[in-house]
């Protein structure tokens, strides 16, 4: 019996209609079939077809309003999306008998299949010839023949993703022979690479993920930069050397960011402070379910942030005179690290800006509420220099801090932390004019006041005076036009100016 919902039973029921009234023979199988045994939510239906899929792909977009791909025309792999149903359905055609074909695919838990006709009833009898059910009851993943990875580099870590996806366990004979391919691993394309890194990523298990890419010997492939963070000692106030707190940063992402209470008693009491406490959980939440692109949550870049927020402590590791360890510029140096790496792997550009400024920024949070609670000031320039980083920033300021203090943690550095990212978050929902306030002038109304010219110098001016606006010094036009003046006389006379510009 298949555990797929109604809409999912709905568009196998269109495709049944569709593929039958052509006299092709179709199978539901791979992890679409898999997660149905589970009972699990998917929106990637994989069809076998006696067909062309190239010819039928494109009949099928047509007939339903979709778009069609060919993934790899000299295969006749063929993808349909029809974004209004939120699926995408990839066919391959079959090469001889189902039970031939689906012992040439990787893992026993995606060599299953049934006859489209039967799975969109919901009562199949599984065509099963490598023991996928079997494996898939004992909770493991294992690979069908060795020959899974000599033909393709990449699955070795679609197995870890596999695994950490479905919370399951690799089969002690399929773990070493990953370990043994490991190596071939950048052999495969950088964005195969990446789209099974942020699979991993999105998952509540990440930090889970990484310690088994890290056994298998798949992290140093993937990231080799990571490689040089290993056994990096920190200061004393440092429960982790650098390696292990980037990896546990991750795992504190998962679990306060989870969307159920821990089992743990001690996670429990550290979800329950930050989730009671945060005023703005609610709009957290969906923040962080949004897609920056498809199918990459921002949930899921903010723990790449996480893991790549210490990349270049190992560079930037120093002595002073009196023997104290420092990571100046870490922050820096490690934002122009991400962009490289991040570059490397294609991801978007907005990717790879929000993840580079989480880096800049990691420590902003906790520096400008090392007086108190922060200044209007302090505010502002945070969200102006941040952008569209700044709640992700905030987050994981959370996870950096459980990640620096490990077991060690105390209730009320946690309870003031906390209570940081609350005051912040509230100054930024419910004070926005503080945060962006409204311009009182514009720079054509300044230049013809002023009797200037435009230049950087109207830039620097304006800038000014939005920060005085926000930190509540001038509150209107003649406030505003009164400070310009004051501090183009002394940009006029050379005197140094307080702060900016």
């Amino acid at each position: 019996s298949l555990g797929i919902g109604a809409d999912a039973r709905d568009i196998l029921a269109d495709l049944k209609d569709f593929f039958s009234g052509r006299g092709v023979e179709a199978y539901v199988a791979g992890g679409f079939l898999r997660d149905a045994l589970l009972g699990r939510d998917s929106h990637d239906v994989d069809i076998s077809i006696a067909g062309d899929p190239l010819v039928l792909g494109r009949e099928l977009a047509d007939a339903h309003g979709g778009h069609y791909f060919p993934l790899a025309e000299e295969r006749h792999l063929a993808r349909v999306l029809l974004p209004q149903r939120n699926v995408h359905i990839d066919l391959m055609p079959l090469r001889a008998e189902i039970e031939a074909d689906l012992r040439e695919r990787d893992y026993t838990i995606d060599a299953m299949a049934a006859p489209l006709a039967a799975a969109a009833s919901g009562e199949v009898t599984v065509i099963d010839p490598t023991g996928g059910l079997n494996d898939l009851r004992d909770r493991l993943v294992r690979v069908i023949h060795e020959d899974a990875f000599r033909h393709d580099a990449l699955r070795p870590l679609r197995g870890a993703r596999l695994a950490t996806e479905l919370d399951f366990t690799l089969e002690p004979g399929t773990m070493e022979l990953i370990r043994k391919y490991a190596p071939r691993l950048p052999e495969v394309a950088v964005e195969r690479q990446r789209d099974e890194l942020m699979r991993i990523m999105a998952t509540p298990r990440a930090g889970t993920g990484l310690r088994l890419l890290d056994d298998l010997g798949l992290l140093e492939r993937l990231l080799p930069e990571m490689t040089d963070t290993r056994g990096v000692e920190q200061p004393k106030e440092h429960y982790w050397d650098v390696f292990n707190h980037c990896l546990e940063t991750v795992r504190n992402l998962d679990i306060l960011m989870g969307e159920e209470e821990p089992g743990d008693r001690h996670w429990r009491t550290l979800w329950r402070e930050l989730w009671g406490q945060l005023a703005w959980w609610t709009e957290a939440r969906d923040y962080f379910r949004e897609e920056l692109i498809a199918e990459r949550p921002r949930l899921a870049v903010l723990k790449l942030g996480g893991l790549l927020h210490d990349i270049a402590k190992p560079e930037t590791k120093t002595f002073d005179e009196t023997g104290r360890m420092r990571f100046f510029g870490h922050a820096d140096v490690g934002a122009d690290r991400v962009g490289h790496i991040l570059r490397r792997f294609h991801f978007s550009a907005r990717e790879v800006a929000l993840v580079q400024m989480m880096v800049k920024a990691h420590l902003r949070p906790v520096q400008m509420a090392q007086q108190g609670p922060p200044t209007r000031r302090a505010l502002y320039r945070y969200f102006r220099d941040c952008g569209g980083a700044a709640i992700e920033t905030l987050f994981l300021s959370l996870a950096d801090h459980l990640g620096t203090v490990g077991p060690r943690v105390s209730a009320s550095g946690w309870r003031q932390h906390v209570a940081l990212v609350n005051y912040i978050l509230t100054k930024r929902f419910q004070e926005e004019e503080s945060i962006s306030p409204p311009k009182l002038m514009g720079g054509d109304e300044l230049m013809a006041e002023l009797n200037l010219s435009p230049g950087s110098l109207i830039g620097r001016l304006l800038e000014t005076l939005r920060e005085a606006q926000a930190a509540g010094e001038i509150s209107n036009r003649d406030e505003a036009l009164a400070l310009a003046r004051s501090l183009l006389a002394r940009e006029t006379s050379g005197q140094p100016d307080e702060g900016e510009p």
